[in-house]
C-alpha cells in the first residue's frame, strides 16, 4: 500500500535550518508530482512547494527564497531544505502525493504522510 513517511523536524531558533525528508513507498514514485504542506494549530493546511515527475518546482510566496524542494527518485524521496526559518513557519510539515487538480490545493493529493513537527522559536 502508498505509504510516506516525513522526517527531520525539530526544535531550531529564527534564521537556522532545518531538511525535511519524505519516504514514499508502494507506488511507483518517480512518475507522481509530490507536495509539501503545513499546519499550524487552528490553521487550514496550506501549500508550501510541489515538484513534479520531471523537476518543475513551485513555491508558496511566503517561502520563496527560503525554502528548496527536491527529489530523489533512485531513493523514493523527497526533501524540503528549509533555510531562514521564522517563527511563522512553526507547524506540522506533510508530503503528499498528488492525484488531480490545482497542485496548490490539499484536497488535489489523495495520500498524505504523518507529518514531522517544526517548531522556530523567536
Amino acid at each position: 500500500q502508498v505509504r510516506l513517511v516525513e522526517s527531520g523536524g525539530g526544535l531550531v531558533q529564527a534564521g537556522g535550518s532545518l531538511s525535511l525528508s519524505c519516504v514514499a513507498s508502494g507506488f511507483t514514485f518517480s512518475v507522481y508530482l509530490m507536495g509539501w504542506f503545513r499546519q499550524a494549530p487552528g490553521k487550514e493546511r496550506e501549500f508550501v512547494a510541489y515538484i513534479g515527475s520531471g523537476g518543475i518546482t513551485y513555491y508558496a510566496d511566503d517561502v520563496k527564497g527560503r525554502f528548496t524542494i527536491s527529489r530523489d527518485n533512485a531513493k523514493n524521496t523527497a526533501y524540503l531544505q528549509m533555510n531562514s526559518l521564522k517563527p511563522d513557519d512553526t507547524a506540522i510539515y506533510y508530503c503528499g502525493r498528488w492525484a488531480s487538480g490545482s497542485s496548490s490545493l490539499p484536497a488535489s493529493y489523495e495520500f498524505w504522510g504523518q507529518g514531522t513537527q517544526v517548531t522556530v522559536s523567536s
